[in-house]
């Protein structure tokens, strides 16, 4: 243990010093050694299309058919327009990979084959956003875009991370273009729901020169998106256990059972968690004192929220190049991309669970069940609204300083040093108001498929002198991230019988991440310290500055209240002091944010890679085999709040992962590829962070929540296996199908058990290396785009997949102590059974479109709350979307744009187990049009 001391040093200073070493090694004389200017050096690694979506889907084929590793990429169609808005909706149509979280006009998690564990790269370097191991590929703008390569097997020669794979982002190079070449760009997107009309702007500016000196280039590229949103939804809350009209004795009809109760010797009355839930049949019992009594099962709340938010990305990205010769070259890029967001939900929250006053209550189940799907006359319910503003920023930064060189005819050699920083900051402020409803109706599965309720005449949602000014919760948040990164490769043509060619090389990796945060009930001296949350105790009406009211919400799906009022976020943030003076708490000048951890990882890896070709009978066997060591050393410091000192651990590990691939062309357009390898995951810098935090029951259940890290984390692994069977059609596209298996071992799950703390129950959950698992399953992919086709067929081409997939890992369950009972077995989350997508393309001289539809089975999304969930397991709906896209070409270089996206008007739903009787979320997701034009000259 260590004292705590104020504003820590960071590890600046070493990292520069190595960063100086490794700028020097960089920039080495190696090209004395090159060869005869004549002789061309370096193959282009990227390609510049100019608006044509076949020669996109055939340069991505090429891709695919020229690389060892299963591969899949995606060419941008023209300077600066990639097929979708963002990178995350363009890979949506990637075989394979499946995408979820939409919200905030834009969708933000990428999986392959059902695993969102990516390694993400740019330009090969691995990127990260703030104190994450990945970046958030969404705040990377399309308009920047070379092409992403989705790397679904791995070379030893690749970054070890990432088990689901890598994706690889590829940003415009000067050397890409002959001479100048520059865009500018112009889109106005609007979001139905939200109605305004929002800029997304870009300019490509790039040349080339030949001087005595060599050759030079310089590119920029800028950008510019803006986002107004509107998000909606309405949720059926936890289905938890009720008494019946015939109540054990000193309870209630239809009172909540909770987990412990004093009026019964035996606690707990029920198990929470289970992965199924309590059963559902009709005349179900529970035990109460030695007797067997019926219960019901009913939702504990309905909820619902209009959440809107304003959203800018600057990005901006510089490259410059210099070749002083044939044998050389050497590329400086710097590459900026920030992310602002400001994001209000209005909530309205209700209990369904009486407080005393059953009243002329009655109930309704699903025939055959003990689920309850209505209830009529629920008295005197408690029901709050939150008005919860969010306020974030991200800033990062990457420079790296690139050479190539030509060391003979056989050796060619790479270095690439770069230095990123990555800061993301969030400042959190919510206002409750409440007060006690004198009744509910409510349908949690009414006709139009989702929940409706209504409220007694005098609740009016909208008269503030109803609600009484609650709790505030104020907090605040910075995550950092920073690396150097230094890669040195080499690549040399061998003659050694059936050895082609041998690649080996190393990467260093010192990364640092920090995160610290503050919260209302820490460090202002106020009363209670951890766990007191401030609560006013006035009228809204006392305060008409502070009310916001909304209206049309939810579009009129379903019969829920279309308006109320909230505390205004804004305006909260915008008098910060001033609502802090309202509640007695002191002012803003005191806050200052708690540093919560320091982790130092510094990864050294190396890789050898043998590339070799032989002949069987008249056709070529090639393939490449290679081992890459990985060491890892993490420092860790961990600050303890509770008793104000650092705390420190160490660990280091070590990796051997081998990989094999071999293809055997079978004919000229058919080919088999079987590849091995295996690869890994780090834990999440957060995951490790061994503090637990305590947080005190806000829906008043009788259970708080607690949660801690894990230092002793260990990296979970992966044997991957895959077999695929490819056919290319002449200059026209291919069709394959892929065969894989993923074998992991100690995946990381949480365990759960119940602790006290300062005399309150808490559900305590922690991370640990419990879980092994296996992902099995199918690809195909087909894309066609054929040219001369007769008559009105030419210009047609279609890009097609679908991918079924099998998961299965074994969960450890714990009794109420957190002792190990049995073990359960559960799919991965995120893994959908089946997904596919189709696109239908067709392009003119003057014109081409894309109309593009991609659906996905239901899946298991998460974990419920475990101290009421019941069952646990959360799903998703299937989800659909439909999607089209036009270019009229007014002349070669003006062009106008047209996209709509999902046209169908989705409302994306999740259910706890059977969708028919447990539905829980609703969310309407808002329909976007967009018109565009694009110049270049």
């Amino acid at each position: 243990m260590i004292p705590m001391t104020p504003n820590m040093q960071p590890t600046t200073c070493r990292k520069a010093a190595k960063l100086s070493l490794a700028l020097l090694l960089t920039l080495s004389p190696l090209a004395a050694f090159g060869q005869e200017e004549d002789e061309k050096l370096f193959e282009l690694d990227a390609f510049v299309v100019e608006g044509s979506i076949r020669e996109s889907l055939i340069e991505g084929v090429e891709i695919k058919r020229n690389n060892f590793q299963m591969v899949d990429a995606i060419i941008a169609e023209d300077i600066g327009k990639f097929p979708d808005n963002n990178v995350v909706e363009a890979l949506q149509r990637v075989t394979g990979v499946q995408v979820t979280d939409r919200a905030g006009g834009e969708v933000s998690t990428v999986s392959i084959r059902g695993m969102n564990d990516i390694a993400t790269t740019v330009n090969g370097r691995n990127i990260f956003t703030a104190s994450g191991r990945s970046v958030a590929l969404a705040d990377i703008p399309a308009s920047l875009l070379n092409r992403v390569d989705v790397f679904k097997t791995r070379s030893a020669e690749h970054l070890e991370q990432g088990i689901a794979g890598v994706i690889d982002v590829k940003t415009q190079r000067p050397f890409y273009f002959d001479g100048r070449k520059s865009v500018i760009s112009a889109r106005f997107i609007n979001q139905e729901q939200e109605g305004s009309y929002d800029p997304n702007v870009s300019f490509m500016t790039t040349n080339t020169w030949e001087t005595d000196a060599g050759k030079f280039g310089a590119l920029i590229n800028l950008s510019y998106a803006e986002t107004n949103y509107r998000d909606q939804s309405v949720t059926a809350g936890a289905m938890v256990p009720f008494t019946t009209n015939n109540p054990p004795p000193g309870w209630g009809p239809y009172e909540r059972i909770f987990l412990t109760d004093g009026r019964v010797t035996e606690n707990p009355i029920w198990q929470a968690g289970l992965d199924a839930g309590l059963p559902s049949e009709a005349g179900s019992t529970l035990t109460f004192n030695g007797e067997e009594y019926e219960y019901v099962l009913s939702r504990d709340a309905v909820f619902a929220s209009d959440f809107t938010g304003h959203r800018e990305r600057p990005a901006a990205n510089i490259s410059l190049q210099f070749a002083p010769d044939e044998s050389s070259e050497y590329t400086f890029e710097a590459f900026y991309n920030g992310y602002r967001n400001e994001g209000f939900n209005s909530l309205h929250f209700s209990f369904v669970d009486w407080w005393g006053n059953l009243g002329e209550h009655s109930a309704e189940l699903y025939p055959g069940t003990n689920i309850v799907k209505s209830r009529e006359n629920v008295k005197d319910v408690y029901g709050f609204q939150s008005g919860d503003l969010t306020v974030s920023k991200t800033d990062s930064y990457l420079f790296a300083l690139g050479g190539k060189w030509s060391i003979s005819d056989n050796l060619k050699l790479t270095a690439d040093l770069s230095y990123q920083d990555s800061t993301f900051e969030s400042d959190f402020l919510a206002m409750r108001t409440e007060r006690v409803h004198s009744q509910i109706d409510v349908d949690f599965s009414s006709e139009s498929g989702y929940p409706s309720w209504n409220f007694g005449e005098a609740d009016d949602l909208t008269n503030p002198a109803n609600w009484t000014i609650a709790q505030l919760y104020d907090n605040s948040y910075r995550n950092e991230g920073d690396a150097i990164e230094f890669l040195f490769d080499g690549d040399y043509n061998a003659d050694w019988g059936i050895i082609d060619a041998l690649r080996f090389g190393l990467r260093y990796d010192d990364r640092g991440a920090v995160e610290a945060n503050r919260f209302l009930d820490r460090n202002n001296g106020l009363p209670g310290e951890i766990g007191y949350v401030p609560f006013l105790g006035q009228r809204l009406s006392d305060h008409p500055e502070l009310a916001y009211q909304n209206s049309g919400f939810f579009d009129g799906n379903t019969d829920v209240p279309s308006s109320w009022l909230v505390g205004n976020g804004h305006y909260i943030f915008n008098n910060h002091d001033e609502i802090l003076d309202l509640y007695g708490l002191p002012g803003t000048d005191t806050h200052q944010l708690t540093t919560n951890f320091k982790i130092d990882e510094v990864t050294t890896s190396a890789y050898v890679v043998a590339d070799f070709r032989t002949d069987v009978g008249e056709r070529r066997l090639d393939g490449q085999f290679g081992f890459r060591f990985v060491n890892v050393d993490t420092d860790m410091e961990f600050f303890d709040l509770q008793n104000s000192v650092w705390t420190d651990d160490s660990t280091s590990t070590d990796d051997i992962l081998p990989s094999f691939t071999v293809r055997y062309d079978w004919t000229p357009h058919f080919r088999t590829r079987f590849s091995y390898g295996e690869t890994l995951r780090r834990p999440g810098f957060v995951d490790l962070n061994p503090i637990i935090r305590y947080v005190e029951d806000v829906t008043n259940i009788g259970y708080g929540t607690a949660s801690g890290g894990n230092p002793n984390l260990r990296a979970t692994t992966s044997k991957n296996y895959d077999l695929a069977f490819e056919y290319y059609f002449e200059d026209a596209g291919a069709v394959y199908a892929t065969v894989f298996k993923r074998k992991i071992d100690g995946l990381v799950v949480s365990f759960r058990n119940r602790v006290t703390y300062e005399g309150y129950d808490y559900i305590l959950s922690q991370p640990d290396n419990a879980s092994n698992g296996e992902l099995d399953g199918v690809e195909f992919g087909w894309v066609y785009f054929p040219e001369e086709l007769p008559g009105i067929l030419d210009g047609f081409g279609v890009q097609a997949s679908y991918t079924m997939l099998d998961s299965i890992q074994d969960i450890p369950v714990t009794d109420d102590t957190g002792e190990v009972v049995g073990t359960d077995t559960s799919p991965f989350f995120g893994v959908s059974d089946s997904s596919y997508s189709v696109v239908l393309a067709y392009e003119k001289e003057k014109w081409n479109s894309r109309l593009s539809y991609v659906w996905r089975e239901d899946w298991l999304n998460n974990n419920e709350a475990a101290q009421f969930a019941n069952p646990i397991g959360v799903y998703r709906a299937p989800q659909q979307s439909l999607d089209f896209q036009l270019t009229y070409n007014v002349s070669d270089n003006f062009k106008l744009t047209f996209d709509a996206t999902n046209l169908t008007d989705e409302i994306y739903q999740s259910y706890y187990e059977h969708p028919e009787t447990n539905g829980f979320g609703n969310w309407l997701i808002s329909r976007t049009f967009a018109l565009g034009a694009r110049y270049s000259f």
